[in-house]
């Protein structure tokens, strides 16, 4: 029986190397396809982190880092505070801190984490009225889309 299960286990290996060799072998092979995609995804991370270090101040950077999230004060609403998670989910609002919503908006395609922290920032700075328009509106609290620093 063990001798059974380690033939087994031995050719399983086997044909698992020859196939990830193959794979690495052809031009449009699956592991070379995979290899630039994670070469494009750290690309796109660092731009992603170079633009987060251009559009926030030092002080706005250091909260992000230290807190996991960036807080933007309303341009036009008295009291009103934006926080923006900087690894994904929902964005609370504040007003005379105490949470009143939070706002999901997400872009067509996916982004690196720190795009999508411009972006809210800048659509919220731009124009709140629309960044309200577009965001879809929760009772805060009841909704978390991913683990966020508290």
């Amino acid at each position: 029986m063990l001798e059974t299960l380690s033939l087994f286990l031995g050719i399983w290996l086997l044909f698992l190397l020859l196939a990830i060799y193959y794979l690495s072998q052809s031009p449009d092979g699956g592991v070379g396809r995979l290899r630039e995609s994670v070469s494009e995804h750290l690309s796109a991370e660092s731009r992603a982190k170079a633009l987060l270090r251009e559009m926030l101040s030092e002080n706005q950077y250091q909260q992000l880092i230290k807190f996991g999230y960036l807080e933007v004060i309303s341009p036009s609403i008295d009291n009103r505070v934006y926080r923006i998670p900087g690894s994904g989910g929902l964005v609370k609002v504040y007003e005379r801190g105490c949470a009143v919503m939070e706002l999901c908006l997400q872009p067509a395609e996916p982004l690196p984490d720190g795009d999508v922290v411009v972006m809210h920032k800048l659509m919220i700075e731009a124009n709140e009225q629309e960044y309200l328009q577009k965001a879809n509106h929760f009772a805060p609290g009841i909704i978390s889309l991913r683990c966020q620093h508290l």
